[in-house]
């Protein structure tokens, strides 16, 4: 059927159904029949009636739209209108079979996580906001240090405490360990591990630590007996302990003063941190420890980051992969 010629009486049927009695919006509608004019002119095409159309005239279809460049995304669309119209016939007894109910959409290609290059991310690390409080450069910096030095998850930056204490162990939460240069964080499926903190990880943490003794409500000392805000490693402005929707405003604000051309988001310092790791050392299962990752097929996606990388590389300096 061209958009020239009448629409199926069957279409209009069913686009008046829900216009006039399901009362979808206009937009909704108007989806609808450009689907289902879609859906005609393929059946009209393989020369077989609507209500005749089988799951394998379908899936023929899909597979046409896919390899004419439609995304996945598009053709689960188009499918939940053609599943919808032959739901409506089911109902009027004209068809006694759906013929889209198990026919599925091609899975789209899962993106690649985003990663900050490693210029980039030392020149959020190293940024020093003048306009702020002291405090609070202090405090940005430690959680900027342990989100790209340690891969932490933004639930175990926000969870961390000062020191070890019982309330810690009963609510998953983590530490820091200076002494050994390590931090204990609590990840998914309630699994504790130590990431070793690095030299300049630990050096603004030093300096972070010194400052917040001095914020009022805070203890000069932390015990492993105290509770509440004191046991807190990264306050807010309001006294509570910061949320992991704070730490991303900050991070959001601080990557933009810093000159970066997109907003950083916490995930996409861990990201970072996993990807550089793995370019630098090669080594898949080191990964998969600092980030707590259960299955090392999750940690295998950032080998694609880092064969991106390398590939970026030989085309820029090889030179038989230059084009004219």
């Amino acid at each position: 059927m061209s958009d020239a010629e009448a629409p199926d009486p069957l279409v209009v049927r069913y686009l008046d159904h829900v216009r006039f009695e399901k009362r979808l919006a206009e937009r909704t509608c108007a989806l609808y029949q450009l689907d289902l004019i879609r859906l005609a002119d393929m059946a009209a095409a393989s020369k077989v009636p609507l209500l005749q159309v089988q799951s394998g005239h379908v899936r023929r279809w899909v597979a046409q739209m896919h390899s004419a460049g439609r995304s996945g995304r598009g053709i689960a669309l188009i499918l939940s209108g053609w599943r919808g119209f032959y739901t409506w016939l089911g109902r009027e007894g004209l068809v006694a079979h759906n013929p889209v109910v198990d026919v599925r959409a091609p899975r789209a290609a899962k993106p690649l996580p985003k990663a900050l290059g490693v210029d980039e991310a030392v020149q959020l690390a190293e940024h020093e906001e003048e306009n702020d409080a002291p405090w609070l450069e202090a405090r940005d910096a430690a959680m900027v240090e342990l989100l790209y030095g340690c891969g932490l998850r933004i639930a175990e930056l926000t969870g961390l405490d000062v020191v070890a204490s019982a309330e810690a162990s009963r609510a998953g939460r983590g530490w820091i360990d200076l002494q050994n240069a390590e931090v204990q964080v609590q990840g998914k499926g309630s699994k504790r591990r130590s990431v070793p903190l690095g030299r300049s990880a630990l050096e603004a943490l030093a300096h972070w630590l010194a400052v917040r003794t001095q914020l009022p409500g805070m203890l000069t000392q932390p015990t492993p007996g105290a509770s509440g805000l004191a046991l807190a490693l990264f306050p807010g402005r309001h006294g509570t302990r910061l949320t992991p929707r704070g730490v991303a405003q900050r991070l959001k604000r601080r990557s933009l003063l810093a000159g970066l051309a997109t907003p950083v988001h916490p995930h996409m310092l861990r990201h970072s941190f996993a990807s550089h790791v793995l370019q630098s050392s090669g080594d898949l299962r080191a990964v998969q420890e600092l980030l707590g990752h259960a299955n090392i097929t999750t940690t295998q996606v950032y080998t694609r980051l880092d064969f991106q990388h390398l590939a970026k590389a030989y085309d820029a300096a090889h030179p038989r992969a230059k084009r004219k």
